[in-house]
């Protein structure tokens, strides 16, 4: 299985073009941070031009306090950070698992430190966010604590998986539930470091 199960190929490539799109477009990329909640996204222009330049599929135009959540959440990434999973097999044949996910990133060191740049506690309450303001303010801390350096594809993947999971019932095996691949990924970096 792969870890972007929620993503097509399309969506990849659009959402890593619209990401750099962002570097030439600075208007929209602050008009975007500055909005409070995915609410705040929805009326601005720079969203409009999110979804103008995604794929024309219901994953983006039909959710679109998704999509909201990870326009604003993406403008606030400096940098899409590929680096290699320290908990996967690099041997593994599904090239996405040699990646380091969201959650991984979330508790590895960053360079010169020696503590997760996220706390325990820190990631419990983003795991058991209540609405999708409080979701999306802990998920931009948590951009914030990485210094901007983050897995956007995994981070978008992540999103559309907890709203799916918010608007929906979770899925009645916990191995698929987003709380439990987090955990999994988190606590057994969070061991090896």
């Amino acid at each position: 299985m792969s870890q972007y199960r929620f993503l097509e190929y399309e969506d990849i490539q659009a959402i890593q073009k619209w990401h750099k799109w962002l570097d030439d477009n600075r208007g929209d990329r602050a008009r975007l941070r500055r909005a409070e909640s995915p609410e705040d996204i929805l009326l601005t222009e720079a969203f409009f031009n999110f979804l103008q330049q995604m794929p024309e599929t219901d994953t983006w135009r039909k959710n679109l306090a998704t999509s909201a959540c990870i326009a604003g959440a993406l403008s606030q990434v400096k940098a899409d950070k590929q680096s290699n999973s320290r908990i996967h097999n690099k041997k593994d044949s599904d090239a996405v698992k040699r990646i380091a996910s969201f959650a991984e990133q979330l508790a590895t060191p960053l360079e010169g430190k020696g503590k997760a740049p996220m706390s325990e506690l820190r990631f419990q309450q983003l795991q058991k966010s209540t609405s999708t303001d409080d979701f999306y303010r802990r998920i931009i801390r948590a951009i914030q604590l990485l210094n901007g350096q983050v897995n956007i594809l995994s981070l978008a993947n992540d999103t559309i998986h907890w709203h799916k999971e918010f608007e929906h019932r979770s899925s009645a095996s916990p191995a698929n539930r987003l709380a439990v691949r987090w955990a999994t990924d988190y606590f057994t970096a969070h061991a090896k470091n």
